[in-house]
Order: structure tokens, then sequence, then C-alpha cells
């Protein structure tokens, strides 16, 4: 195997795991428990 077919592989493996992330962060499901994450940055904590 030739050093550029290896990083083709591992440009190609590792852009297949970047789109499963965001679609995996953006699933419908995820939505409610990201939007409440979201917004609990912004809420005052009264510590």
């Amino acid at each position: 195997m030739d050093v550029d077919l290896i990083h083709s592989f591992v440009t190609v493996f590792l852009f297949a795991a970047f789109l499963g992330i965001v679609w995996w962060a953006y699933l419908p499901a995820r939505r409610r428990s990201l939007e409440l994450q979201a917004m609990s940055i912004l809420e005052e904590d009264d510590a």
C-alpha cells in the first residue's frame, strides 16, 4: 500500500465519522434535550 492511499482512507474515514456525529447530534429525538441545555446557560443561578 502506498502512503497516499492510506492517507486517503484515513481522510474518508474521518469525514464519515464527522458526518455520523453531526447526524447523531441533529436527530429530532435529541432536539428537546439540546434546547434545554442551550437555555440553561441563559438562566441565572442565585447561588
